[in-house]
């Protein structure tokens, strides 16, 4: 009997043994496909990550650069193409734009490198042209970013000496002969070198400096002065100053600042400014808006309406000019994306390029054609009080200013 119960112990012991081998046995093969799945995982995802990004990328790379043509392949085509596709893309003519690529490559002002000279040039007479942002850059030009902020700052580091070069005062030794030429004019103004005139440009500036750039219409702009002869060149550009400052605080601080007019010369401005012998302004309260005197309307009576009926005549230049300006290049009718003081440069660039265009007689009609949402240019120059803080400083000029006007005044009573 204690035999056959030894005999079952062991035959139990024996297979509680087999039976924890074999619990052990299995949990060591989980273990161990646990981790072979670890390790497939481990191989599998990195494979998995890569081949996704790289479809990704490469889905990318097609859809933004898919153009045949891209770069200088592109402006090579605008150039060998119709005129009027220079003139929508760059706003100049094709020989225009190589003439001015080359005087760039010329004076080491910009260097060939993997982005040609034209093709720079091209990038940002876009950019001026159509207030074109980097992503409109890319678009037309297929290329990178970094490549664009690269092309745009080299141009805006030359713009300094490009102003230096290309606006300049006039050099007057006899009247202008659409001074000369004409009895309403000759010889009252045979001393008048040009015309000055403000105008607004929007600004896009940090809210905590905005202040000071808040027009009387309560949008952000800077207050630009703009000087011109009468071939419509600029001759002076001033940048920069707040939308709140007045014509006549920028004119001052023009002159402080290196601007001047020669000895027995004037300069015609408007009543934004004070009337010197240096700057000659309109007669204030008497008529002097050019549709006052279109058809049907009574002759000047007395000699100021005379003198500010001629003034206007001529000082409607440079309210031309800023429109042929405005109109050529329409990114200054908006905000842009650019640093505050490439803003500034912004308006030095494109006086520029007007003077360069005008230079080589570029075509200027066919921007009558242009289709815009613009504010027309004013066919009539505004009087605010630009002249009543200065009284004390104005006999010289209102004498100045008077004995022209009785001059002309005699002389059209006459005829």
């Amino acid at each position: 009997m204690q035999s056959s119960f030894c005999i079952l112990l062991s035959a139990f012991n024996c297979y509680c043994f087999s039976a924890a081998m074999n619990t052990q046995r299995l949990e060591l093969i989980r273990k161990r496909r646990e981790e072979d799945d670890e390790e497939f995982m481990f191989l599998l995802l990195p494979i998995l990550h890569y081949h996704k990004r790289s479809r990704r990328g490469k889905v990318e790379r097609t859809q933004r650069h898919s153009s045949v043509l891209y770069g200088m392949q592109r402006v090579q085509g605008i150039l060998d193409g119709h005129v009027k596709n220079c003139r929508v893309a760059y706003r100049m003519e094709p020989h225009i734009f190589r003439s001015l690529a080359s005087y760039l490559r010329r004076e080491k002002l910009l260097k060939d490198k993997r982005i040609k000279v034209e093709e720079k040039l091209a990038i940002f007479l876009y950019m001026l042209s159509h207030n074109a942002s980097f992503e409109d850059l890319q678009l037309e030009f297929q290329n990178s970013n970094r490549t664009f902020h690269k092309c745009i700052r080299e141009f805006f580091n030359i713009i300094p000496v490009l102003s230096r070069r290309f606006l300049k005062p006039p050099i007057i030794d006899h009247p202008h002969p659409r001074i000369a030429n004409d009895d309403r004019f000759f010889p009252y103004f045979e001393n008048c070198i040009g015309a000055i005139d403000g105008t607004h440009v929007p600004i896009s500036i940090s809210p905590h400096l905005a202040a000071p750039f808040r027009n009387r219409k309560g949008t952000l702009s800077h207050n630009v002065m703009i000087v011109s002869d009468f071939d419509l060149n600029v001759t002076y550009i001033s940048c920069g100053w707040e939308g709140s400052a007045t014509d006549a605080r920028v004119l001052r601080s023009a002159k402080a600042t290196g601007f001047t007019v020669p000895p027995g010369k004037f300069y015609l401005v408007d009543g934004g400014y004070a009337n010197t012998e240096k700057f000659l302004a309109p007669y204030r309260g008497v008529r002097y808006h050019l549709k006052e005197w279109g058809h049907g309307h009574r002759r000047p009576q007395n000699y100021q309406e005379l003198f500010n009926h001629r003034h206007a005549l001529m000082q409607n230049s440079v309210e031309r000019n800023i429109g042929i300006l405005k109109k050529r290049f329409p990114i200054l009718h908006v905000a842009t994306f650019h640093k505050l003081n490439n803003q500034v440069k912004i308006l030095a660039a494109t006086a520029i390029f007007h003077n360069i265009i005008r230079s080589q007689h570029g075509d200027e009609e066919w921007l009558d054609h242009e289709d815009e949402d613009l504010i027309p240019v004013a066919n009539h120059v505004d009087l605010p009080n630009g002249d009543d803080n200065h009284q004390g400083h104005n006999l010289a000029g209102n004498n100045s200013r008077d004995q022209i006007a009785m001059q002309m005044w005699n002389d059209f009573q006459h005829d």
